[in-house]
């Protein structure tokens, strides 16, 4: 996600500076700095996009992360998906240093990177957030500031959770339909018709029928975020019976060899619980 973003911000004729953990990677028209620190050396904005709560964390406070550049007046945004509660540690640490932290994780998957058609779920103060919208509309079709700093990050794993409970409800349906005789084409055309029809089937539904499972979302990564979901609930007070379901049908796929698929391929764990041939 994050190398396609950096790629929307050079077009749209910022000066970019990338880092990426795997080395040899770069953005065409961005400098390629060898650390965190040496990317965010004089930036007005530094832009995290990684996959989870630890990664995020070494970025910023690793030995030679951002920290220790930070200067009064830098802002720090992040679009990972990660744990809310850290997200205000974070957040804390980085404006000790005079800076100011904007969670902003996105929705729209890697095409929606690439077309600069994300849309950002924004938590962190007004002012700050006001700054980042030029920045929002080169990447971005839409930002929506849900409320201060951790909002963003509650808003997106709570709509992740409702995207896994959509598709699940939506492999399940065609799995026993499949089993009782109805092609998978002519269910999905009756989806499409009626009132169950939604953004996830309308974008999933072409993927499974040709059985493509490549990763446009990988499977760990939603498992990841289910874990969070449950982390956060813990955290709150609040039981999500059917994420626990959702947490032990991830955790199998997982270990069935699906982790690095598209989280679409829960389909084929549920297909081959029926005994349905791929």
């Amino acid at each position: 996600m994050g190398r396609p973003m950096a790629a929307n911000l050079v077009k749209a004729g910022h000066n970019v500076t990338v880092w990426n953990r795997t080395v040899g990677k770069s953005v065409d028209g961005a400098r390629t700095a060898s650390t965190p620190a040496e990317a965010a050396h004089v930036a007005e904005v530094v832009w995290i996009c990684v996959s989870d709560t630890k990664a995020v964390e070494q970025v910023l406070f690793g030995p030679e992360g951002v920290e220790t550049v930070l200067t009064p007046g830098m802002i720090v945004a992040d679009s990972s998906t990660i744990a809310p509660a850290s997200t205000l540690e974070f957040a804390d640490r980085v404006r000790a240093k005079g800076a100011d932290f904007v969670d902003a994780p996105v929705t729209g998957s890697k095409i929606g990177a690439e077309a600069g058609q994300l849309i950002f779920i924004v938590g962190g103060r007004e002012e700050t957030v006001q700054q980042l919208q030029p920045l929002f509309q080169a990447m971005g079709k839409q930002y929506i500031r849900v409320g201060e700093t951790g909002k963003g990050e509650a808003a997106k794993i709570a709509m992740n959770m409702m995207i896994a409970h959509i598709y699940e409800g939506f492999a399940e349906a065609l799995t026993l339909s499949r089993k009782l005789g109805v092609p998978p084409e002519k269910m999905v055309e009756l989806i499409q018709a009626s009132m169950i029809r939604s953004g996830v089937t309308d974008y999933k539904a072409p993927f499974v029928l040709r059985k493509d499972y490549s990763p446009n979302f990988p499977l760990r990564l939603m498992l990841k975020d289910i874990r969070l979901m449950l982390e956060a609930g813990a955290r709150s007070g609040v039981k999500l019976p059917g994420t626990e379901v959702l947490e032990r049908i991830y955790a199998q796929a997982a270990d069935a060899g699906m982790k690095d698929l598209d989280y679409a391929a829960t389909l084929k764990l549920i297909e081959q619980m029926a005994g349905i041939e791929n």
